[in-house]
């Protein structure tokens, strides 16, 4: 049985939207802190059980039965996080499993900018001394982040952020199935190369496309590093979690995820979805 943890969330949930084309539902379970919000994929038939990462015995009994464990990274970051990894990596190996694949990132690096990418690190050699065969998908930094990052740019004509350079923006819909066929056909061992799409572009990029395509000017404006990190921490953003989304304006100048690799094309055998098609779907579900 292949275990899904963070099925309630975005990627898993269209990871196990994506096995389930590719394999019966049976042969599916998943790990979710809340079983209320998977009755949907109880329904069809994928067993759905209570695991808590910061939890070892939830974790023993919702891993029960694995052959693979699919580990969605938690949400957060610094050393707590990556203790409630470790503690997924060895309840999975406790269950038996015989590989366990992680949902890493392009940037992990122990010296990166951007504090998230050294707990991809630091979770990545917890798997490697787990004594367990892995797979760590290393996803190109998620499309959905730059959304967020655009905010309210398109109504406001304004994108105000700091300098920042190319990223390889990538959607969860093609990292899921990525994952999915890593999962079902086991095409990888170890560190996988970066699953990218096929381009990295900055914000300037994003606030042109997203002007042509809303057909509103969008002005992108270069702010500080602490102007942008005061005004997060105006709007009520804790101070460690504003350094944590300033980070990713500086990594991204040093060029840390402006990397592409073809590796992602050629394993769903298409391009990946673009910018350009996020945002266009993104616009139209808001008019």
């Amino acid at each position: 049985m292949i275990i899904v943890t963070g099925a309630s969330g975005q990627l898993g949930r269209m990871t196990v939207q994506k096995l389930l084309e590719r394999m019966p539902a049976e042969q599916i379970g998943v790990s979710v802190r809340d079983p209320q919000k998977a009755l949907e994929l109880q329904g069809k038939g994928v067993r759905v059980r209570q695991g808590d990462f910061n939890d070892a015995d939830s974790l023993t009994y919702a891993f029960e039965g694995a052959t693979q464990v699919l580990i969605v990274s938690a949400d957060g970051f610094g050393d707590a996080l990556v203790q409630s990894h470790r503690t997924a990596i060895e309840a999975a190996k406790k269950a038996g499993a015989s590989r366990i694949v992680y949902t890493s990132h392009m940037g992990s690096s122990p010296s990166s900018h951007f504090a998230p990418m050294k707990d991809h690190a630091a979770t990545e050699e917890a798997l490697q001394t787990s004594g367990v065969p892995f797979i760590s998908l290393r996803n190109g930094f998620y499309t959905a982040s730059a959304l967020m990052f655009l905010g309210d740019a398109i109504s406001t004509g304004v994108l105000a952020v700091p300098e920042d350079g190319p990223v390889s923006w990538t959607a969860h819909l093609d990292l899921a199935e990525a994952a999915a066929i890593a999962l079902s056909e086991q095409c990888f061992d170890g560190l996988t190369p970066g699953l990218t799409a096929t381009e990295a572009i900055d914000f300037t990029g994003i606030a042109a496309i997203a002007s042509e395509l809303s057909g509103r000017p969008i002005q992108r404006v270069v702010v500080s590093d602490d102007t942008y990190r005061d005004t997060l921490m105006l709007h009520g953003v804790p101070e460690a979690h504003a350094n944590m989304l300033l980070g990713v304006f500086r990594a991204s100048r040093e060029g840390e995820f402006a990397h592409i690799d073809p590796t992602l094309t050629k394993l769903l055998n298409r391009s990946p979805l673009s910018v350009r098609d996020v945002l266009k779907t993104s616009i139209a579900a808001a008019n």
